[in-house]
């Protein structure tokens, strides 16, 4: 009789998990690792059904949903900030994982190859009420400790994670730069569809690698593809400035604010741009 309950309340454990699921995380981060008191802090939202997920921002949600209906009214507000731009989406039935982003005025559709190598441990822990599970890989240039629930059959997380068996209720790097904790779930009656922005649905499509370029070229450069489209002007103090010193000055400003963003998680990019300029 026993052994007849666990395998009822199994069954209904994973058919609970297996429809729509709203899991809602806290992500911290330090931005500039020569300031690492400066935390940052985004609610990030995953959202998962039978055969996908999405994960992206709140503030990015709120922006999107409020600018779309800005534009059916044919007016204008200025969009909510946000920190993290990315959308990630996981074809959890192929294993496979894309993201869209925007570098500089321009929005990108990127696939890339994750391949996570878990290390499970002999270590346990509770949260959210959950007996977790400690493991560990190595992604982006970090060693990342992630703590797991079997008692959820998912095998998604936070961020580009994933593989494991249980979904991830607390993810952090070796440093403590970055540290996704789940805050909640929520059940979905529907389907979710991600309010796309009607002014940014042209996406070019690009090779990770191409990416990855077109990425540190910006942060070479930020201003690069405004050159030639600013024209000279005067305030409205009647101060003239020509197109070149407003780009000069505009990137100067770029420049100091992107050296301050020198944490990113997925580390080994910046470290080979490094490496690069070494040669």
């Amino acid at each position: 009789m026993k052994i007849h309950f666990t395998l009822i309340f199994s069954l209904f454990v994973t058919l609970f998990f297996a429809q729509n699921q709203e899991f809602i995380y806290e992500y911290q981060f330090v931005s500039d690792s020569t300031n690492k008191k400066d935390i940052s802090k985004e609610i990030m939202i995953l959202n998962v059904d039978t055969d996908k997920s999405l994960y992206y921002s709140l503030d990015k949600y709120v922006s999107d949903s409020t600018m779309n209906q800005e534009i059916k009214k044919h007016s204008f507000a200025m969009p909510r900030p946000f920190n993290i731009n990315e959308i990630i989406f996981k074809d959890l039935k192929n294993k496979t994982i894309s993201f869209e982003t925007k570098v500089g005025d321009s929005r990108y559709h990127i696939e890339q190859n994750v391949d996570l190598k878990w290390n499970l441990l002999n270590e346990f822990d509770e949260i959210l009420n959950y007996k977790v599970q400690k493991a560990t890989t190595e992604f982006g240039g970090r060693t990342w400790n992630a703590w797991f629930a079997k008692d959820i059959p998912i095998q998604n997380g936070p961020y580009k994670f994933q593989g494991l068996p249980g979904l991830i209720l607390k993810i952090e790097d070796k440093t403590g730069s970055h540290k996704f904790t789940l805050k909640g779930i929520k059940s979905m009656q529907n389907p979710f569809e991600y309010p796309y922005r009607k002014d940014e649905s042209n996406l070019k499509k690009l090779d990770y690698e191409t990416y990855i370029k077109t990425y540190l070229q910006y942060r070479a450069d930020p201003v690069a593809h405004l050159i030639v489209r600013i024209p000279d002007q005067t305030d409205a103090q009647g101060n003239f400035k020509t197109g070149e010193q407003i780009l000069r000055e505009g990137r100067k400003m770029m420049l100091e604010k992107l050296s301050k963003d020198n944490n990113i998680i997925e580390i080994e990019i910046l470290k080979k741009s490094r490496k690069s300029k070494k040669k």
